[in-house]
């Protein structure tokens, strides 16, 4: 039996119904542990450059989530003091802050999304890894679109 063929404006339906569904995962999160929608931002952005192992400084915090330096010190001071992140002197400038993730929040997050993170890596099993080359691909792609239509309306930057 063959599938259905999906056109372009039901694929832009499924990824915004999915984006819903995952915010509302995320938010579950954040309520559950008295964080801000834009405390869980930064603590995506810090987790994000940890895993690529860049050093995240307080002003690319910033400015990966469009926050003035006081807004960003007040997000940095809220997140140390719930334990959630820690600060350091750089090794190669000691000069320079970086943010890190504490320990335990990222093992709190780590136990929050394993669920979602079994059942999404179980969904992409049922794909042969050609198709999930061609999933790959077209989440780039729409990332992409994404940014540009952005920029095209003059919304701010808010990193990547």
């Amino acid at each position: 039996m063959a599938e259905e063929t999906i056109d372009p404006f039901e694929l832009m339906n499924l990824m915004r119904r999915l984006n819903v569904e995952v915010d509302r995962f995320a938010e579950q999160f954040a309520v559950d542990h008295g964080l801000h929608r834009t405390d869980l931002d930064a603590l995506t952005v810090i987790m994000d450059a940890s895993r690529e192992g860049r050093p995240l400084t307080p002003g690319a915090l910033g400015a990966a989530l469009n926050l003035s330096a006081p807004a960003t010190s007040a997000l940095i001071n809220r997140l140390e003091q719930a334990g959630h992140l820690t600060r350091h002197r750089s090794t190669g400038d000691r000069r320079k802050v970086e943010l890190a993730m504490h320990e335990q929040a990222a093992a709190l997050a780590g136990r929050f999304f394993a669920p979602l993170g079994r059942r999404m890596s179980a969904a992409l099993e049922e794909f042969t890894p050609e198709e999930r080359q061609v999933i790959g691909r077209f989440l780039g792609r729409s990332i992409e679109a994404t940014v540009a239509a952005r920029q095209e309306t003059g919304a701010p930057e808010k990193g990547s």
